[in-house]
């Protein structure tokens, strides 16, 4: 790639003007409906893209988004760089001592709203690969690992804004559904991690068990010995450094650092970001309010980016396959809440309650996309079974609050009618 002329730059500061301007209009428009950002700012993309904008004037688009051209290479790198920092505020939500704090509760609700979504999405489409257009045989089992691992994933930010919304973030049963959330992250990215190693789509040379163990060796290691270093470096930090800006730079350093040497070593950069960020998150030194501003400064910049990016270059109108997405939708919803619903009543919680816990795990979001963004670029799913993972993510995100409201409401009939039997 040659210097972008002044053409080029022209083009990509208008892309990234339009996208973020897209992103927050219609991310509000979602806000004051009662739906998180993201949704509308995934619709501003479908709007930018082949789907609407390429309907009405096609001239318009491919002048707006060149398919080819500097300037899309570049974005392209903007793109990669902005899901790495959304990893990483990911990973800075995940609070250990949290998930130790919920025990059994949390331990059987995240095994069984794991382990029952990945088995039904590795069986369906094991022996039934033609329901999602898998295109080789030769795929097949990694195919179906994706499927497995795209309907096990719980969208811990998507779910940690529910339950406020609802008032129940602190409530024993919204602790028991963080938890839970957190241990999912953990677990389904490494199983994540192993996935794209075996599609191909790690720099390394290492074979599938060689990144297992190197995936779980990098997990532990800094997890344990990382976030002590962390831990005992923060306090100078904060000291030498003019403050929030040598925090922050401390932090995207870290961040980087962690994503190239995963990247490095065959393991995918976004891995590496994820726990570095769950290691300095649950660090004692890095405050509430440090944080925050983490969590705006990439929020409100790079994530809209991305989210935008979903729609700019996949047609959601002729790729929509009413077939997939409502076989997605159906696995999706019945297997989590079946998976979470079991464990939360292993876990001792009541019947209605752990119908409350599983509507929340069941919310899907922004791990799903970018998994299913790198599956598409990398060829092994189509653009069809990406589209309906989108509107899989998008549908959970729309149900999961009305959804666990209605069984917080038969929660509390049920607890009333236990109440009035005691008392005669």
């Amino acid at each position: 790639m040659g210097n972008l002329d002044h053409t080029e730059i022209v083009n990509l500061l208008i892309q990234l003007g339009v996208m973020i301007l897209a992103a927050r209009l219609f991310g509000e428009l979602a806000r004051k409906l009662g739906q998180p950002m993201v949704v509308g700012e995934i619709i501003a993309g479908v709007i930018l893209g082949p789907s609407i904008l390429g309907t009405i004037n096609m001239d318009m688009y491919e002048l707006l988004f060149p398919l080819s051209g500097n300037s899309g290479i570049v974005l392209e790198g903007i793109i990669s760089v902005s899901v790495v920092l959304l990893l990483f505020i990911a990973g800075m939500e995940v609070e250990l001592d949290l998930v130790w704090q919920q025990g059994k509760k949390a331990l059987y609700t995240s095994l069984f709203a794991l382990i029952i979504p990945l088995v039904t999405g590795f069986v369906v489409s094991y022996y039934f690969p033609g329901l999602f257009s898998l295109q080789s045989a030769n795929d097949k089992l990694v195919f179906s690992l994706f499927i497995g691992t795209t309907l096990s994933i719980t969208a811990l930010p998507v779910i940690a804004r529910v339950l406020m919304d609802l008032n129940i973030f602190k409530t024993k049963m919204g602790m028991v559904i963080i938890a839970s959330a957190m241990i999912i992250d953990i677990l389904g990215w490494i199983i994540f991690s192993i996935i794209l190693s075996m599609m191909g789509e790690s720099s390394g040379s290492m074979t599938v068990p060689q990144t297992i163990i190197a995936t779980l060796l990098f997990t532990i290691v800094m997890l344990t010995l990382g976030k002590s270093l962390i831990n005992r470096t923060l306090p100078w930090v904060n000291r030498s450094f003019a403050w929030p800006g040598g925090l922050l730079s401390v932090a995207m350093v870290l961040c980087f650092l962690a994503a190239a040497f995963t990247e490095y070593i065959g393991i995918h950069s976004i891995f590496g970001a994820f726990i570095i960020g769950v290691a300095l998150g649950d660090s004692q030194h890095m405050s509430e309010r440090a944080k925050e501003i983490v969590h705006q400064f990439i929020n409100n910049i790079f994530g809209p980016l991305f989210f935008v990016s979903i729609g700019l270059y996949v047609n959601f109108v002729t790729n929509f396959n009413i077939v997939i997405v409502s076989a997605l939708i159906i696995l999706a919803l019945t297997s989590k809440l079946t998976g979470a619903y079991i464990g939360a009543r292993l876990g001792g919680l009541r019947k209605y309650t752990s119908l409350a816990v599983g509507f929340g795990m069941n919310t899907h979001g922004t791990l799903e996309v970018i998994l299913g963004t790198i599956a598409l670029n990398s060829g092994l799913i189509t653009e069809e079974v990406f589209v309906a993972i989108v509107i899989m993510v998008i549908v959970s995100i729309l149900i999961s609050a009305p959804l666990m409201k209605y069984s917080l409401h038969l929660a509390k009939k049920e607890k009333s009618i236990r109440k009035k039997a005691k008392l005669t």
